[in-house]
């Protein structure tokens, strides 16, 4: 068995091999390149806080204790902002002795501010599965910015499985450089490689985006049909930098355009805690093929997610933020990021959520 990130060819066989559970069959549209799509299940918990389910305890003992009111998704139900709720995903895992996995949000629910987490049984991590682990999984959703409209089927998560450890140190990481240049100039290898955020535009002063206190409902279905301005404050800048303020929410982007070679995955991680107080998070897989030319890609910017926390803090050009852990795949999955898959987002600049109409 290889080393590294699973491929889309393994997760199907995973599905055949009943290592992957589903009551509703998963979908082709459910499988990605280097992880699987997670979907919504038919009910939701509105619960008093965020928990971890802990060691020897299943979540729904705990869903027993923290429990305000349970909710019908199947035709649609409004999350509301700042408020946390736990759905059954319709997903289970039956995984082998070696074979653990890690969640993240989907590119669109991060862009939206929507903190979802996944949880297990026994589970004192938030988006760990340890190798092993058979039981049910459970979506923590805690809308920030907007009220969203859900429903049954929604896939506001994905799993990516690993078998062994394959992250590239940062010499392999220098050397991967050195062949296939990740990005353009000389790149900041630190744990991964360095994320900047971009200030000084090539053309106009538009740097970002801020979510808008007062807004709507957004139905996660919907691609496509909100106006811009009526949730997002356009953000510009003619000196290369800006404050965020505490307890905003901001869409930048990266300096670097970025690629990721087919026979590997990236992940996106926070940069130290000591550089500001703000932290760049949410949607963090970087599938084979993102940005990449064999994807029909020139490289593809990173849209960074960046929410400001106790104090106003000056966020300025070329300022590290993040960093883009890579993995080796155990195999180069049969289809790329991009590579006749409806991408959403490759070959992107400065972009909000698929949900609203270009800006």
């Amino acid at each position: 068995m290889q080393i590294g990130v699973l491929p889309s060819q393994e997760l199907r066989a995973m599905l055949a091999q009943g290592q992957i559970t589903a009551d509703t069959p998963v979908t082709e549209a459910q499988i990605q390149p280097a992880s699987l799509d997670l979907r919504l299940g038919a009910r939701a918990w509105r619960v008093r806080a965020s928990f971890l389910a802990g060691q020897g305890r299943r979540v729904t003992d705990r869903l027993a204790d923290f429990e305000m009111h349970q909710m019908d998704l199947s035709d649609g139900a409004v999350l509301e902002k700042g408020c946390v709720y736990v759905v059954p995903l319709m997903e289970g895992l039956a995984l082998p002795p070696g074979l653990q996995a890690v969640t993240n949000a989907k590119s669109s629910t991060g862009r939206l501010d929507l903190l979802t987490r996944v949880i297990t049984d026994d589970g004192t991590e938030f988006d760990r599965v340890p190798e092993g682990y058979h039981g049910p999984l459970y979506a923590e959703i805690c809308p920030r910015s907007f009220s969203v409209l859900v429903r049954p089927g929604m896939r506001l998560n994905q799993i990516r499985f690993r078998r062994g450890h394959a992250v590239l140190s940062d010499a392999e990481l220098a050397d991967l450089h050195a062949r296939a240049r990740l990005v353009p100039g000389d790149p900041v290898i630190s744990e991964g490689l360095g994320f900047s955020v971009d200030l000084r535009p090539e053309e106009g002063a538009l740097v970002g985006y801020r979510a808008k206190p007062h807004t709507g409902v957004i139905d996660l279905d919907r691609v496509g049909a909100y106006a811009p301005a009526e949730f997002w404050e356009a953000l510009h800048s003619e000196d290369g930098q800006i404050i965020l303020d505490p307890g905003a929410f901001y869409i930048l982007v990266s300096r670097e355009a970025v690629h990721i070679p087919p026979d590997f995955a990236a992940e996106m991680a926070p940069y130290l805690a000591m550089v500001g107080e703000f932290r760049v998070h949410y949607a963090g897989f970087f599938d084979p093929g993102f940005g990449h030319a064999a994807a029909g890609g020139t490289g593809a910017r990173g849209v960074l997610e960046v929410r400001c926390h106790e104090a106003p803090f000056v966020l300025e050009h070329g300022q590290i933020v993040g960093r883009l852990v890579y993995e080796r795949m155990a195999a180069r999955p049969d289809r790329l990021y991009g590579e006749g898959i409806a991408s959403n987002y490759q070959g992107q600049g400065l972009k909000l959520a698929k949900h609203f109409r270009d800006a």
